[in-house]
């Protein structure tokens, strides 16, 4: 089957999902009803990309195109707009802003055409230029990947440290300003280290950005390692039958160390 055929497929089984005759949860459906499994398939088929598990991965974009399908459908029943006008638009933004491609324009590098990208969204387009360069960053992002954003327009602005130490030193100095608030008494405790918390979180993610790292990748490793190591713990345990408490902490990192030197001889 060719592309076209397998999205005329899809595009079928969604409107009969949406009939009468088709499925009564499809049918309850609205796209604010799916704003969250949008999410958590788009944070799936991450998961699945960080796996290099191309099955998985083909499934994962799938769901998504399932979900984008389904929602672009749900405003076509409504006379708002047609899945046919979502996909001419893409169609028509990509070629309109690869003129480097698709015209006669000429580049040097990637700058060049991201220059040129942000510069056909204002004069072609007549997208309003924003008041900063931070407002193109959306507020709707999770915390983590908006402070990586962020750093990262700023960084191109020249806002930017000039070397590694100088983010290493700045961990240093917001980790000395938690210690700090940890100290502080009276009602205000608590947002102190709230605050000077998330100062440490930001210069961390700005680190790893210094490193050429996405700190969501990172942390999903990181995820990762503790879910496995904590769960052979928890096997470990239970095969002993040890309970799991506080009491038997010593016992539990022991296991956890197994489990740490165990994921050391893969990688040797």
């Amino acid at each position: 089957m060719i592309t076209g055929d397998s999205f005329k497929a899809l595009y079928d089984i969604v409107a009969k999902l949406r009939s009468p005759e088709g499925c009564p949860w499809d049918r309850e459906q609205n796209p604010s009803t799916l704003r969250g499994d949008l999410v958590e398939e788009t944070y799936e088929c991450l998961e699945a990309i960080d796996e290099n598990d191309t099955s998985h991965i083909a499934e994962e974009l799938g769901d998504l195109f399932l979900l984008v399908t389904m929602i672009s459908y749900m405003h076509e029943e409504e006379g708002k707009f047609s899945v046919d006008d979502v996909l001419s638009k893409i169609n028509e933004k990509l070629i309109r802003r690869h003129p480097h491609v698709f015209g006669e324009v000429k580049v040097k590098n990637s700058a060049e055409a991201l220059s040129n990208w942000a510069e056909i969204k204002v004069k072609q387009e007549g997208r309003k230029p924003k008041d900063s360069i931070l407002d193109e960053v959306s507020s709707g992002f999770p915390p983590m990947d908006r402070a990586y954003a962020l750093q990262k327009k700023a960084a191109k602005a020249g806002f930017d440290w000039p070397d590694t130490e100088g983010v290493i030193e700045k961990i240093r100095e917001e980790l000395d300003e938690v210690y700090a608030a940890m100290a502080h008494n009276g009602q205000d405790a608590r947002t102190a280290v709230e605050e000077e918390l998330g100062d440490l979180l930001f210069s961390v993610i700005n680190l790893c950005r210094f490193l050429k790292t996405e700190p969501s990748v990172a942390l999903r490793r990181t995820n990762s390692k503790f879910v496995n190591r904590f769960k052979y713990a928890e096997k470990k345990m239970k095969e002993t039958g040890q309970e799991m408490k506080k009491e038997n902490l010593n016992i539990m990192e022991t296991y956890w160390n197994e489990a740490k030197e165990m994921e050391a001889n893969k990688l040797s």
